[in-house]
């Protein structure tokens, strides 16, 4: 019997190693046993564009048709945000989508969605897990006898968020604009949608593609190399946008084929929903983004707040709060006047409408933002260490031992989740371990991007000393 973990972000594992029929198989079934301890009675299911999406999709449809829970299936690949706003729009008690997100291809994983269309709460995770049984239930009902008995229907997710993003975007900016945008899918499961919003969009890695050419679809820079150099190389295209493998994160690049991090495109989105079209509500970051979001929500007098590291916990207070603008500096961004769900696709879309309505380049954008709140660059590196030294590391960061990489003074530190060491007001390294993969995390924010990768040169050495 496999022991089976939740981590930051749902189940992940290895196709055909743990990530088996019969595991999602026992998976489905101690979510079914939760959702009947909470008489809860539906459910929306989907997959992205993994090996064995639509097998294991269907296998978790029927477990809960086996509990008498009714299916609203997904057809075809979907994203996740996708579910989510399913979930709001079908009154469903819960969302579970088959992904592994950005993970390397061989990966696939089981997320939960709660009722308010965002990651189910760290509490609800944890009770399900614990349902999990040992052995997969061994009697299943087939589709067509739950189709028969009114336990499954079939939803086309895909129109109603292309129904949902025409009634909340000024469309005919976006689609005028969209022939200056370079679009990377990454092969994942935005690729269908962006094509319908966005028709003129110079599209790139938008096929199906279940190895995804054997790099795991993370938006970051090392990863989209055609990406940038198609943008350096056109005097048409304007802006780059890149999903991961699921469509909740995004990584965007300006003009000259330069990356625009999280970071950055979190201060756009609150320079533009405060500043430009005057919305308010508080302001939520997790542990590891720039504190120039602190900055810039309070030279606006909106309330901030921060996080352990995984966006389930931006949604939880989205849930309960009037929240502006929330993210994660892995690419996990959420606003207000959506669900409170991370969805890549719909913020490229808000920072496309934002340059359409401006008339300013994105890099002009950012300009805009260096003027508010001061220059900033920030670098991470994931470090693959064996398990021995990845502890020693973090048992070293909770023991004090470290007071200086190389000739970076350490002046204080912070330890909400990981350990973020303050070389000045301005400038930290940041140590934590991955919840999701097997390595090391190190983070650096400094003035400028020649600081931040020495801090973290430096950071390297002192740690692996």
């Amino acid at each position: 019997m496999v022991p089976i973990k939740f981590g930051t972000d749902g189940w992940r594992a290895i196709i055909a190693q743990e990530y088996t029929v019969d595991n999602v198989n026992r998976v489905a079934e101690g979510t079914a046993l939760w959702l009947r301890q909470h008489k809860a009675s539906s459910v929306v299911i989907g997959h992205d564009c993994r090996f064995g999406g639509k097998l294991f999709a269907e296998t978790t449809a029927r477990v809960m048709g086996a509990h008498g829970i009714k299916v609203y299936l997904a057809q075809g690949m979907v994203s996740t945000p996708m579910v989510s706003l399913g979930v709001v729009q079908h009154g469903a008690d819960l969302g579970i989508v088959i992904t592994a997100s950005h993970n390397p291809p061989e990966y696939n994983g089981f997320k939960l969605k709660s009722r308010f269309g965002g990651p189910s709460v760290p509490s609800e995770v944890a009770e399900v897990e614990q349902l999990i049984p040992d052995q997969p239930r061994a009697v299943l009902p087939s589709l067509a006898e739950m189709e028969e008995g009114g336990l499954l229907s079939y939803s086309d997710l895909e129109e109603a968020y292309f129904v949902h993003v025409n009634t909340h975007f000024d469309m005919h900016a976006l689609v005028s604009a969209s022939g200056s945008l370079a679009y990377d899918a990454m092969y994942g499961a935005g690729q269908n949608v962006v094509r319908r919003i966005l028709p003129n969009a110079h599209l790139i890695h938008c096929e199906e593609n279940p190895s995804f050419m054997g790099q795991a679809p993370e938006p970051i820079h090392r990863n989209l190399s055609l990406l940038s150099s198609t943008l350096r190389q056109s005097d048409k295209l304007l802006v780059g946008l890149a999903n991961d493998g699921d469509a909740d994160r995004i990584g965007m690049y300006d003009e000259h084929g330069n990356f625009v991090d999280s970071h950055h495109i979190l201060l756009l989105l609150l320079l533009y929903l405060h500043k430009h079209k005057g919305m308010s509500g508080k302001v939520v970051v997790t542990f590891s983004v720039t504190n120039k979001m602190r900055q810039l929500a309070e030279k606006y007098g909106l309330e901030f707040q921060q996080t352990k590291i995984g966006f389930k916990y931006i949604a939880e207070i989205m849930i309960h709060e009037d929240v502006l603008v929330g993210g994660e500096e892995s690419g996990g961004l959420a606003v207000k006047g959506h669900i409170p769900e991370r969805d890549g696709v719909w913020i490229g879309l808000l920072i496309l409408e934002f340059m359409a309505k401006t008339g300013k380049s994105l890099s002009e954008l950012i300009q805009d933002v260096y003027d508010e709140i001061g220059t900033f660059a920030f670098e991470r590196d994931d470090l693959h260490l064996s398990e021995d030294k990845k502890q020693s590391v973090m048992k070293a960061c909770s023991d004090g031992v470290y007071t200086a990489f190389g000739t970076y003074e350490i002046i204080r530190t912070e330890d909400l989740d990981g350990y973020k060491f303050f070389v000045s007001e301005d400038a930290w390294v940041m140590v934590r371990p991955s919840g999701t993969e097997p390595v090391l995390r190190v983070y650096a924010e400094a003035p400028d991007s020649e600081t931040a990768r020495a801090m973290l040169n430096a950071a390297h050495k002192t740690l692996l000393a």
